[in-house]
């Protein structure tokens, strides 16, 4: 990858509606070459997809949380259990395994407290394997999705 793939990528990130006539033009490429380094990229994966980023008050999720979660057991199978357990639940928009304690990290969104109330009680308490949960509630999100630096 080199200095004008990293710029491709830079500029799709802060916009990934741009035409290739835009992109081309904002990395100093004509338009065939600047096509081709986009499809090179989206095949190689550095380039996963293109979305819109939605603000989640706007569609009725003004609230969210993190919780903590620590599994009773830390062997393949209840890590494996857990996981397969969380990643078809739409409240849950991020979820990160990690080192140490706590084992995982879950950003969850719900429309209100009491919702939220709801979801921890019916689904977050059923989780396989869960031996702690510690929620916290996010009070303002100072740093919002950012692109990634290239340095």
């Amino acid at each position: 990858m080199d200095r004008i793939d990293k710029n491709i990528l830079a500029e799709l990130q802060i916009n990934g509606r741009l035409s290739f006539t835009e992109l081309a033009e904002k990395v100093g490429l004509s338009l065939s070459p600047c096509h081709r380094r986009v499809r090179a990229l989206e095949e190689s994966g550095a380039i996963k997809g293109y979305k819109a980023m939605l603000e989640p008050s706007a569609i009725g999720l003004g609230f969210s949380a993190i919780v903590f979660v620590t599994i009773k057991e830390g062997d393949k199978k209840a890590v494996q259990k857990f996981e397969n357990a969380i990643v078809d639940i739409p409240q849950i928009v991020q979820a990160q395994r990690l080192f140490g304690d706590p084992d995982f990290i879950l950003h969850i969104v719900a429309a209100d407290l009491a919702e939220y109330q709801r979801f921890y009680d019916e689904k977050l308490t059923d989780l396989p394997g869960v031996q702690r949960l510690i929620s916290t509630i996010v009070m303002k999100n100072v740093v919002p999705e950012r692109p990634f630096p290239f340095l």
